[in-house]
């Protein structure tokens, strides 16, 4: 994490912000956003002069040619705040928009979701102190510069209504550790947000596996094939893009898509071997525009249904996947909720349900919630489930959402990686598992309740003779001071 001097910034900055009257959090991080985008255009550009000086060979499609060269980062900085103010209003957010219109070249991937930037800095003193902050970022750092991203992205879960776009991220950090991507993954999000499980991902990969880096092959897939993200909101997908980018990620898919709509998914059937998601489960939608190969898995318009249907269509066979769903998938009684619990157990490979504490997603959604762990195999596999009853997960469960030390997780994690030491856990723990037959025999409810045993403990009471007793005798000494309070009272 950042600290110290860059943090204390950072926060002056959002402050500015607020006090200036942008208070939509995500409003805050899309100005940033496009001003870290023209910083690392001109900072690519520096790159390719530098190279195109070294080896005598012309910059082929250059982002500024001489006619935008004011434009440039390096140019508009070192403007009075009013001439950079009304530059960047008239001419360079024109710029980025038509950037984002071009196919091809340096950036390609994010100038794309630059289409419709808007300029919404309210004053030139509130851009200059953002430029001046931004400019002083060492962005050539890697781990500063996604660790950056990461406390402003932090700020949405803080800052207003638009806290259900981010998953906690000790959360995801759990889901990616228990999947443990590998080099030759194909990972997606069909409902990516901020890309906080892809961010995930790509820091597991850089701790677990640094040797695929000295590996051109697995730098290219690293870069251009292993990362695809979905969603149907631009804002989204402009951060997601920009989150991806500060944390070394070059040409990622991240996309618009309604990922449940009908041909959405039509193209990448089976192109995953690992999905990482926390999809929305806001109720019901219009069917008639989902997609008919998703509404012949499951009949329903509950898009968590929806999404779990999506999931096992987009896994290719062997494929895994870690997903977050409402309690109400694990136990719901529709016929819907039903056959698809069958699906998961009886046609592919169910491994684990972590059920988490209600208060995970506070203050924004008091919701249960539930991680399913599961493969596509298309012929069964499941022989037992393991379960988890996470009871703490190292934040108070109210709103305040403060650090504690009741922590749940690292436990998770450990018993996970050792599941063969989970065959003889009673029923009264934690964790343990059940078998497939079980799990059959009572209509593949899922909910952890259903097999948990409740350990009573039995107390001895006194008869209710002795306690009578013991009544009549207090009922007498109240008589007795009664009296002689009123003997005193004479």
């Amino acid at each position: 994490m950042i600290i110290g001097a860059l943090k204390n910034q950072v926060d002056r900055v959002w402050d500015a912000f607020w006090t200036g009257g942008i208070s939509n959090p995500l409003e805050v991080i899309e100005q940033i956003t496009y001003l870290l985008f023209l910083r690392r255009l001109d900072d690519a550009q520096t790159q390719a002069e530098n190279k195109a000086r070294r080896t005598g060979m012309p910059i082929v499609n250059p982002v500024f040619d001489p006619d935008h060269q004011h434009l440039r980062w390096q140019q508009l900085k070192n403007e009075s705040s009013e001439t950079m103010f009304t530059r960047m209003d008239r001419e360079v957010f024109p710029f980025l928009r038509q950037l984002g219109q071009q196919v091809g070249g340096e950036g390609a991937t994010y100038a794309h979701h630059m289409r419709d930037a808007r300029f919404t800095i309210p004053n030139a003193r509130m851009l200059s102190t953002a430029v001046d902050l931004i400019d002083q970022l060492p962005l050539t750092d890697q781990d500063t510069t996604g660790d950056l991203y990461e406390y402003l992205l932090s700020k949405i879960a803080s800052a207003g209504v638009n806290g259900q776009f981010r998953t906690p991220r000790h959360i995801i950090d759990l889901m990616v550790r228990m999947t443990a991507p590998t080099p030759d993954d194909v990972i997606v999000d069909p409902a990516c947000g901020t890309a906080g499980f892809l961010v995930g991902a790509v820091e597991y990969l850089r701790e677990a596996q640094p040797d695929m880096f000295f590996d051109m092959n697995a730098r290219v897939h690293f870069n251009r094939g292993m990362f695809h993200g979905y969603d149907f909101d631009h804002t989204m997908l402009r951060i997601a893009s920009m989150n991806m980018l500060m944390h070394g990620v070059e040409a990622p898919d991240i996309a618009y898509r309604d990922s449940l709509a009908q041909g959405a998914s039509d193209g990448d059937a089976g192109m995953y071997s690992l999905i990482l998601a926390n999809p929305p489960f806001a109720g019901s939608l219009d069917a008639e525009g989902v997609s008919s190969d998703l509404q012949r898995v499951v009949k329903t318009k509950k898009t968590e249904l929806l999404f779990l249907a999506l999931f096992l269509r987009l896994l290719q066979p062997g494929g895994r996947a870690a997903v977050i769903v409402p309690d109400g998938v694990l136990f719901g009684s529709t016929k819907a909720h039903k056959d698809l619990r069958k699906i998961l157990v009886e046609e592919q490979q169910l491994e684990a349900v972590v059920k988490l504490p209600s208060g995970v997603f506070k203050p924004y959604a008091g919701v249960s919630t539930a991680i399913l762990f599961f493969r596509r195999t298309d012929s069964g596999g499941t022989e037992t489930v393991w379960f988890y009853d996470v009871r703490a997960d190292g934040y108070s469960l109210d709103d305040k959402r403060t650090p504690t030390e009741a922590d749940d997780l690292p436990d998770v994690l450990r018993r996970w990686e050792d599941l063969g030491a989970e065959t003889d856990r009673p029923r009264t723990a934690q964790s343990f598992l059940v078998p497939k037959k079980e799990i059959a025999d009572q209509g593949y409810d899922l909910s952890i309740n259903r097999y948990k045993e409740i350990e009573v403990e039995e107390v001895e009471h006194r008869s209710p003779q002795e306690i009578l007793a013991d009544l009549e005798q207090f009922d007498a000494e109240i008589s007795a001071g009664t009296a002689e309070l009123k003997v005193m009272l004479q």
